[in-house]
């Protein structure tokens, strides 16, 4: 019968779940995938599924396919921090991986926000308890960067590095569908949402002194913004209308 066969698979994703062979906030192997394991029909997998949706274990969002259930990473975009300081105020622990560290030319929108020519590259995974979380790249100019070492980029985040006072910066925040890199990278399917932060920090000189380009998982980010009321209005102050043309492909 259907319905036993669909809650014996649903008792086994359970099973694996609650041992922590997918941690919270992971893909779960796609229906096809389940529907292979346990030698069942998709529909079978499908309710099996909804099962443990009931129970608030999994979830499924267009684009991504099934995942373990897990509240949302917040971070907050009133206040100039750190990914990490975010994550640990959560009590989340966070890791970085660096994946390239090196210096070289800028790339030309780079180049432009920093006035830099020569920049250290430092392009790194984050990770929040030990799942994929940010694919980080920063480029600092060569002049601020040159004394820093692969194993402290690893260790520390710039702002606690570079020998200035920093003071504020500017962040946009985009959405973006997963390229092939991204995607490997941060465990998730080719094309699924992500949100993509650039942001520029500036010196108490007010100097660009950081660029970086943070890309997150859409299931898994929330950006929170306290308004305040002004002239009546409480509307996102910073909104900004993209034409069709300035979005890249």
């Amino acid at each position: 019968m259907d319905g036993p066969r669909y809650h014996q698979i649903a008792g086994a994703l359970r099973e694996r779940i609650e041992a922590g062979e997918f941690a919270a906030g992971r893909l779960l192997p796609s229906e096809t995938e389940l529907c292979a394991d346990y030698a069942a029909s998709r529909v079978t997998i499908r309710r099996a599924l909804e099962v443990l949706r009931d129970e608030s274990l999994v979830a499924s969002r267009q684009g991504y396919g099934w995942f373990v259930a897990a509240d949302p990473l917040r971070q907050s975009l009133g206040r100039l921090a750190t990914i990490e300081a975010q994550l640990a105020e959560s009590g989340i622990v966070s890791q970085r991986r660096v994946l390239e560290f090196g210096f070289g030319v800028a790339p030309d929108a780079v180049r432009r926000a920093l006035g830099a020519r020569r920049v250290l590259t430092v392009r790194r995974l984050n990770l929040a308890d030990g799942t994929p979380f940010a694919r980080v790249t920063v480029w600092c100019p060569e002049a601020l960067g040159r004394h820093l070492s692969l194993a402290e980029v690893e260790r520390s985040p710039f702002y606690e590095l570079l020998e200035v006072d920093l003071a504020s910066a500017t962040q946009t925040v985009t959405a973006d569908a997963a390229g092939e890199a991204d995607a490997e990278l941060l465990e998730i399917p080719r094309g699924s949402p992500v949100l993509v932060c650039t942001r520029i920090t500036h010196s108490a000189d007010h100097e660009a002194v950081l660029m970086s380009e943070h890309v997150f998982p859409a299931h898994r980010t929330e950006f929170v913004v306290e308004l305040t009321r002004i002239d009546h209005s409480i509307a996102p102050s910073g909104l900004r209308l993209v034409e069709p043309s300035a979005h890249p492909a």
